[in-house]
């Protein structure tokens, strides 16, 4: 398994809503409320190997209320 970091932007009002829909898929290590353009930070573990694009349109873009998602940094652990 190896971490991956995506950041959210949510539409106006939908924050609450969007992390309580990500945290009931279960997918989620860690979440973390930011400011700025981005309105959270989550930590997901993939499988080496899986496709991290497939994996964010798979379980995260399709949540209601998501302005726009970006994966900031993926690394190997060591």
């Amino acid at each position: 398994m190896k971490p991956i970091f995506v950041q959210l932007q949510c539409a106006p009002g939908k924050t609450y809503e969007v992390a309580d829909e990500i945290y009931r898929k279960e997918i989620v290590s860690e979440m973390y409320s930011t400011s700025g353009d981005y309105d959270l930070l989550l930590k997901i573990y993939i499988q080496e190997g899986d496709d991290i694009g497939k994996f964010i349109n798979d379980n995260i873009a399709s949540v209601p209320g998501i302005s726009r998602s970006l994966t900031t940094l993926t690394f190997n652990a060591f």
